[in-house]
């Protein structure tokens, strides 16, 4: 029985298309959704090496303003919950996508992964390093329902 639904989203229109399947299959099964929105650690390792102290100064604001932009993407996700009184939590994590995504499916007992793709080919997946194609391959303990776009 479903009864926590993970929902990765990261602004896209696949994301958000993802969510709102998501919520509505939530919303007939009775179960809960937590939307899960990663900050990729990648962005914040640079090819050269600044001073510690100006490293803080500049990585700051962008880590907020990231923050800032992850809350803007839980909002869309929080509207739909709420539209269609599903129990919801958000969450914003620092990482790596795939890693921290299995994470919290794993912590949160999540009993699925509904999650957007952009429709490429396994082999582009693989090149390009697809999240969902990630989740997919590197998780086989919590099923992973996969909305294209």
């Amino acid at each position: 029985m479903v009864k926590k639904i993970l929902v990765p989203v990261d602004g896209s229109k696949t994301s958000l298309k993802a969510a709102t399947f998501a919520v509505d299959l939530a919303r007939q099964l009775g179960a809960s959704i937590i939307a899960l929105s990663v900050i990729d650690k990648r962005l914040f390792m640079g090819g050269t090496t600044v001073p510690s102290k100006v490293a803080k100064e500049m990585v700051e604001p962008v880590e907020d303003y990231l923050k800032e932009v992850t809350e803007e993407y839980l909002e869309d996700v929080r509207k739909l919950c709420q539209k269609n009184k599903v129990t919801f939590r958000t969450l914003t994590k620092m990482g790596y996508p795939v890693a921290e995504i299995i994470k919290e499916a794993k912590r949160a007992e999540a009993d699925m992964i509904v999650m957007g793709s952009h429709g490429r080919s396994a082999l582009s997946a693989t090149v390009l390093g697809s999240v969902s194609y990630g989740v997919i391959h590197h998780d086989k303990s919590v099923p992973v329902l996969i909305v294209r776009d």
